[in-house]
């Protein structure tokens, strides 16, 4: 493993690799080396050493760090000042061990967004300016640290989601916002999918900003206390108008179910848990354990959610709901049978899916995402030669090598 200090150091490394045409893993540490397909490369060029916050200004709601950073030390310098990550970015621990520690950078190199994606974007909404380095070892710079950057194309959003495949990332910029004073949580008991997709859709349409939606089955429900199945619906904001919308809430959904309230302290609980997976780690039926499983990431129209979740369990898999419905978090018995039922469901329906796990032999057989148009292929390609001309940079992880 290469650990350099410095970008110049990451830069040297590069370049060296590119002259021998030397494949390089590019990682943080090692969190999400199950994601997708396994990398096909000799060498593994890790950020690990490369860590802290740059900048950090709370007035102006802005912060840059290293993209070897620890996920954890970072919310940490946030809250200290009252402030998070808008993206509510999930920790899969499971997927790596349970004392896995997530970079900085692998959670936008990956694009990974929680709950409140449905209110406030996605993590590359967020993501104001990134410092990188290309396949050439040529050091780049894209956005800026401001809110409003206008300067040259976009290539921060770019490379957010890019999975290490166009460059390594050095520096990344991003918008933070204050924690919201008070949190509550609305639980609606014993619907049915489709029942419940419904009801979370009424919610998301009316005028009470909710920032969390979601719907665990009796399974999933069970891992994080309840005795049959849940919808659950947040609001976040100053205590009194918290209280006042959830009231308000309840009344429009009497229609679909009965419901409890939960406070600040339970509601955090349970959506650091939908935030992160912990039902699949929990509850689903696997034999042998979750590392003998195949763990899915799906994204449907939230309407087609519970189509697919009930594919899914005909297959054997498991899991549970999020975003109103639209992302779907599924875990159960590896299988190529099972594997390319489900994709096709998928696609089918016009969805798309990462793999998060799987054993080694399924993850270079299946297709980990979605197949790309021919047309948005070869811009692919195209992007992919001008970044990294040696094609040097996790060769396999998207598509196969």
């Amino acid at each position: 493993m290469i650990a350099p200090d410095s970008e110049a150091g990451f830069a040297c490394a590069i370049a060296a690799a590119t002259a021998a045409k030397s494949a390089l893993n590019l990682t943080g540490y090692g969190s999400k080396a199950g994601f997708l397909r396994p990398v096909v490369a000799g060498e593994t060029l890790s950020t690990r050493a490369f860590r802290g916050v740059s900048l950090y200004a709370p007035k102006e709601l802005v912060l840059s760090a290293r993209s070897g950073t620890p996920l954890a030390e970072l919310e940490a310098t946030l809250a200290a000042s009252g402030q998070h990550l808008i993206a509510e970015p999930p920790r899969y621990g499971f997927l790596g061990g349970a004392a896995a520690t997530q970079s900085f950078g692998g959670v936008i190199a990956c694009n990974l967004s929680g709950p409140r994606r449905i209110a406030w974007g996605a993590m590359r909404d967020h993501v104001l300016g990134v410092r990188a380095i290309t396949g050439r070892g040529e050091i780049m710079r894209s956005g800026g640290r401001v809110l409003k950057n206008v300067t040259g194309l976009d290539l921060a959003k770019l490379l957010t989601g890019s999975y290490g495949t166009l460059a390594l990332l050095t520096e990344i910029t991003v918008k933070v916002l204050p924690i919201p004073e008070e949190t509550g949580t609305l639980v609606l008991h014993d619907l049915t999918p489709a029942r419940a997709v419904a009801a979370l859709s009424a919610a998301l349409g009316s005028p009470f900003s909710v920032t969390g939606a979601a719907y665990l089955p009796e399974r999933a429900a069970a891992a994080v206390g309840y005795d049959r199945p849940v919808a659950l619906i947040r609001i976040e904001d100053v205590a009194a108008s918290v209280a006042y919308r959830l009231r308000a809430l309840s009344t429009q959904l009497s229609r679909y179910a009965a419901s409890t309230l939960l406070d600040r302290a339970g509601s955090l609980a349970i959506w650091q848990a939908v935030r992160d997976a912990t039902p699949l780690a929990e509850a689903m039926p696997v034999q042998g354990g979750l590392e003998e499983a195949m763990i899915w990431r799906v994204s449907v129209a939230p309407s087609r959610g519970p189509d697919i979740l009930g594919v899914a369990q005909a297959l054997g898999l498991d899991g549970y709901l999020d975003w109103g419905g639209g992302l779907l978090m599924l875990a159960g018995p590896a299988s190529h049978a099972a594997a390319s039922a489900l994709t096709e469901a998928v696609t089918a329906v016009g969805g798309g899916w990462w793999l998060l796990r799987a054993p080694e032999a399924l993850r270079t057989s299946l297709a980990c995402v979605p197949e790309e148009p021919p047309a948005l292929a070869a811009i692919r390609g195209r992007l992919q030669t001008a970044f990294d001309p040696a094609g040097i940079f996790s060769p396999g992880k998207l598509h196969a090598a």
